[in-house]
């Protein structure tokens, strides 16, 4: 994890933060897919506290935006989303909620201490120019972040806790997407291979037959082996 983050003039540094391979993958196959080639620069961690020990290091502003996942061990996103916040409450650095569970009081609750946006996983698409519309390095007249979370969702009656603790048919819906997503780019990775792979088998094959060859030719004579050759 390097201390510093180069400024690159149109690029967008995306502090990610995710304690699962998975849906860091995701993000990072997305952001830098052609149609996002150039736009992104994603530092990726898996903790709260390494982005706090990470930020701790930048001089000056060197991230643009942090997106970070809710459901978190030891320091959640939501913590992570207070302690962000509060390290320059003049100009603070935007900060996007990520979760897989699409909940209004979850939403409510990290809207109201200060996030720029909260967007249900996996990244799409169609999410890219949320994040570039909530991002501290979008041009000049753009227009301000505009989100569909930003209504304020009623709080519901039971605890948020709870929430953090339920697999929903949404939340494992998400989950099984974003594997995809990875599997599918492995395979298309993996196929550049086959045709190596085709010709190693096909030479373990010959080196089989001629092992047999051998053994055949050893035991019996080269009468038999001509024998079992015809």
């Amino acid at each position: 994890m390097e201390g510093r983050v180069e400024q690159e003039e149109g690029v967008m540094r995306v502090l990610l933060v995710d304690d699962s391979p998975v849906d860091r993958r995701v993000v990072q196959l997305l952001l830098s897919s052609n149609s996002c080639a150039g736009s992104f620069h994603v530092i990726a961690v898996d903790s709260a506290k390494k982005a706090m020990e990470f930020l701790g290091l930048q001089e000056g502003k060197a991230i643009d935006m942090v997106l970070t996942d809710y459901c978190m061990p030891e320091m959640t996103g939501y913590d992570l989303l207070k302690a962000i916040k509060a390290l320059n409450p003049l100009k603070p650095i935007p900060v996007i909620v990520m979760s897989s569970e699409n909940e209004p009081q979850r939403i409510s609750r990290c809207l109201n201490a200060g996030a720029e946006d909260f967007i249900v996983k996996p990244l799409q698409g169609k999410d890219v120019q949320r994040l570039r519309n909530c991002s501290s390095a979008r041009p000049k007249g753009s227009s301000q972040c505009e989100t569909v979370s930003k209504r304020k969702p009623p709080p519901l009656p039971h605890s948020d806790h709870a929430i953090v603790g339920t697999a929903s048919p949404s939340g494992r819906r998400a989950h099984f997407t974003g594997v995809a997503m990875v599997l599918h780019s492995s395979s298309v990775e993996l196929s550049q291979y086959f045709p190596l792979l085709l010709k190693l088998v096909l030479l373990v094959y010959a080196v089989m037959c001629l092992g047999e060859l051998l053994h055949r030719w050893s035991s019996g004579g080269g009468c038999s082996l001509f024998l079992w050759c015809a």
